[in-house]
């Protein structure tokens, strides 16, 4: 008989989230594998758990793989991150997938994550929406990935660090438009704070107020009737910014800001002119 994985979801602030089914399953396995040992240490403390841990991330993962399959063999494990639900922007995924081709059973526990609450209380439709937790940290990858949501009509859900913060709203605004937006930070904390504005404002109001703490960022998608320019239009609008003294980049993230096109697509319409 094989031995089951467990997927145990753990706090991502307040240690009260906490289940008493998580805190039974982690007494019960004969291995809990953490993303970082030193931050779960702490959480087994709280809650009186002698489970012994092993470090389990994306470094060593290839490496203990075939371990980990083989005590599974043989008994249960839990799998735990740093905070949250594991695989969810966290190592998880690999682990998953080679239980699954090896016939070990896997149990997900229901629980803590970030993404969730912050769609809730985010004000924006969450019938459909599409989870894309951290952007890539290449600029290039980064356009890409938005520009194929550009026109999704679903409420779209980042994870985002306080230092990228500004320079991935200006990327928002660019590729999306001004869209309305909710900037959840700390969620579950002691500074648990919500923000409800749209890009243009946000960009504004943060270049002069630095936040902290973790951040999930959740965005409007293409409402039902907005117009989705057509390229006489967009060409029009382009010449009536440059005419005013703009350069073509700002131009270009001006028009890209009301019009639905890509930046980039704006800007190369305005070379091929002066060209011409």
């Amino acid at each position: 008989m094989n031995g089951k994985l467990y997927l145990v979801p753990t706090p991502i602030g307040n240690l009260s989230d906490m289940t008493f089914r998580a805190v039974d399953v982690l007494k019960k396995v004969n291995l809990i594998l953490a993303e970082d040992t030193r931050v779960s240490k702490k959480l087994l403390n709280h809650f009186e758990i002698e489970t012994r841990m092993e470090a389990f991330h994306e470094h060593n993962q290839s490496e203990k793989l075939p371990k980990v399959i083989a005590l599974l063999k043989k008994t249960d494990l839990a799998l735990i991150s740093d905070a949250g639900s594991p695989g969810i922007s966290d190592p998880g995924y690999e682990l998953v997938k080679a239980c699954i081709t090896t016939g070990i059973e896997v149990v997900p526990l229901p629980g803590p994550t970030a993404f969730v609450p912050a769609l809730t209380a985010s004000g924006l439709p969450s019938n459909a929406f599409t989870f894309l937790g951290f952007l890539p940290k290449k600029k290039a990858a980064r356009e890409q990935i938005l520009s194929e949501y550009s026109k999704s009509r679903m409420t779209l859900i980042f994870y985002e660090s306080p230092y990228r913060i500004l320079e991935t709203l200006e990327e928002l605004l660019t590729i999306l438009g001004n869209r309305n937006i909710c900037i959840a930070r700390e969620i579950s904390k002691k500074f648990e704070s919500f923000y409800y504005l749209n890009l243009e404002d946000a960009l504004s109001s943060l270049r002069d107020e630095r936040v902290a703490g973790e951040i999930v960022l959740v965005v409007g998608g293409v409402e039902k009737d907005s117009e989705i320019w057509d390229t006489d239009k967009v060409k029009q609008a382009l010449q009536k910014e440059v005419e005013t003294g703009q350069s073509l980049s700002s131009a270009a993230k001006s028009v890209a800001s009301m019009s639905g096109w890509k930046k980039s697509v704006i800007y190369e319409m305005g070379l091929e002119k002066d060209s011409n």
